[in-house]
């Protein structure tokens, strides 16, 4: 499997070879949703918050007493029973976060890059770098190299001008290649890669796919 390597023009400058071990094979459908919810229970916030009969203003008095009214018995204003009063189980600050299995996440990842090769979503250029800061040249290359709409940019370490050029364009993310997730190539429309990093990924994923088939034989 080999894919074409372009510069910022959309000039073929050369190709690269993909490990089909990698890049190749089923896409594990249920692998990227379960990373996906992960992720974005990771990243709620969980700061709801409803006043109990603790929390709510008000005086604590008895309003009237206890028998010989011909009224319900009642204890205080805050009650949960009244207009206004407090909230009975209601949702608390809370973290939503839960644990998933590294071998999970980039399983999810390598599932989200096959199916991103397979829809020819994935566009990898020489360097990804530019001269000025500047959001109109960065749109202009991207638009060149045909990443309309939603767009995730890797690099090794992505260029400090190109990632404050892109960060007021709509839908377009910059990733190092050791920090992106399988939401992050799910969400994105196009894949802009660079070669070193797509290659620090192949290495990346390739050694933990080979460590999962030893085991398994």
């Amino acid at each position: 499997m080999t894919l074409d390597v372009v510069n910022v023009q959309n000039e073929k400058v050369g190709s690269v070879d993909l490990d089909e071990q990698v890049f190749g094979g089923h896409v594990n459908a249920a692998l990227i949703w379960e990373a996906v919810v992960h992720e974005q229970a990771v990243a709620r916030r969980g700061t709801h918050a409803t006043k109990n009969r603790a929390l709510v203003a008000g005086s604590g008095r008895k309003l009237w007493r206890q028998k010989g009214t011909g009224r319900a018995r009642v204890g205080e204003l805050r009650n949960p029973l009244w207009r206004k009063g407090g909230t009975v189980f209601g949702p608390q600050p809370r973290d939503y976060g839960y644990g998933l299995p590294r071998k999970m996440q980039r399983g999810a990842l390598r599932a989200a890059l096959r199916q991103k090769l397979r829809d020819d979503a994935v566009i990898v250029v020489d360097a990804l770098a530019l001269d000025e800061i500047k959001t109109k040249v960065a749109a202009a290359m991207l638009q060149t190299l045909g990443a309309d709409g939603k767009t995730l940019i890797l690099d090794v370490e992505p260029d400090e001008k190109l990632v404050r050029s892109t960060r007021n364009l709509a839908g377009v993310v910059c990733r190092a290649s050791n920090r992106v997730s399988a939401r992050d190539v799910m969400e994105a429309d196009r894949v802009v890669a660079s070669a070193a990093a797509l290659e620090r990924l192949q290495l990346a994923l390739a050694t933990r796919a080979r460590a999962r088939d030893k085991g398994a034989s």
